[in-house]
């Protein structure tokens, strides 16, 4: 199918911006559009073809928001997410499925500054790193007025913080990251960015198809950059931290291609796409020729003068191609 004009309403100079979605007046045009365009329900589509949007939310994706993803152009984001919605729009009739991905969080988690504190109460500043051996030396403590609600003795609390970060460098990870709060359950910051939101919703509509919305992150004990899997499973004494979710390797078995979109490039984005790909090793290695990544449609974490993490998701993205994913543009062809 030829692609699709991009609706008048769409407007480049607001995705940067948060508004309310008119669904009404949505709802009407995807109708309206669907008749003039012939667009069927996916339902009746041959080709499944699969969008994953990471991340999308106001919490990363606006300027002035407490993890906006500049990226290096310092605009990063919102150029990603103005492509995306032109995507979106280009390909209604040739996409069946959209899935967006929620990060979902609230203030007592392993990741936020209340979490820890040092001798003198006080605690971690925004981007801090907390290794093992901060942990070790009682630089930083696993806050015990926390202890009571997680039904734990504040000196486990700290074991269990010990046992994380020695399970991260295990892996290969990033450093246990203190981050603003961010992406708040029940705050603004948590919503999807309105100009992809009514992307979405517009699809859904004019498709007669449901999206996904995919919670995660939610656990308060681990870290969960990826859709799929939390980056700690266990605590040291074998408890559940978190969950992998094996919804995605089973959507992949289901579809002809999955294109893959979202923030951070270098962060959420990544770690799906590893857990994915690994996901894929295990079961079947010529699923990943199914995956298509959006390379414009996502931008690594860049804070000017401190980090610059652009090479590492770089780098990411070329390993993912030797496994047989696809690097493309919003503007190729689908």
């Amino acid at each position: 199918m030829t692609a699709t004009p991009i609706p008048s309403f769409f407007d480049p100079a607001r995705v940067g911006e948060v508004w309310k979605v008119d669904y009404a007046a949505r709802a009407e045009d995807a109708r309206q559009y669907a008749l003039q365009h012939d667009l069927k329900p996916a339902s009746v589509s041959k080709e499944r073809i699969s969008l994953l949007v990471v991340d999308a939310q106001n919490t990363f994706c606006i300027p002035g928001f407490e993890l906006f993803v500049g990226g290096r152009s310092g605009r990063g984001a919102v150029e990603d997410n103005t492509r995306l919605c032109q995507f979106i729009y280009r390909n209604l009739g040739r996409l069946t499925h959209i899935t967006a991905t929620m990060d979902t969080h609230t203030a007592h988690q392993i990741f936020h500054p209340i979490f820890f504190v040092d001798n003198d109460g006080n605690h971690p500043v925004p981007f801090t790193d907390i290794h093992v051996a901060d942990l070790r030396e009682n630089k930083w403590i696993f806050n015990p007025a926390l202890a009571p609600q997680f039904g734990i003795a504040p000196e486990y609390g700290q074991q269990m913080m010990i046992h994380y970060a020695e399970t991260l460098a295990e892996r290969g990870k990033y450093a246990l990251t203190i981050w603003p709060y961010h992406a708040m359950l029940g705050g603004i910051g948590h919503a999807l960015v309105s100009a992809v939101e009514e992307a979405i919703f517009f699809h859904s509509i004019a498709r007669t198809v449901p999206p996904d919305f995919e919670v995660k992150g939610d656990k308060p004990f681990t870290e969960n950059y990826s859709v799929i899997g939390p980056e700690v499973l266990t605590g040291p004494m074998g408890e559940t931290l978190g969950e992998r979710n094996p919804k995605f390797i089973q959507h992949l078995r289901e579809t002809d291609r999955l294109y893959i979109a979202g923030q951070a490039k270098s962060h959420c984005v990544a770690w799906t796409i590893s857990d994915l790909l690994d996901d894929i090793r295990a079961a079947e290695p010529e699923l990943a020729k199914k995956v298509y990544l959006l390379e414009d449609c996502s931008s690594a974490v860049v804070v000017p003068g401190v980090v610059d993490h652009t090479e590492a998701a770089n780098e990411a993205y070329r390993r993912f191609a030797e496994a047989g994913m696809k690097i493309v543009k919003s503007t190729d062809e689908v």
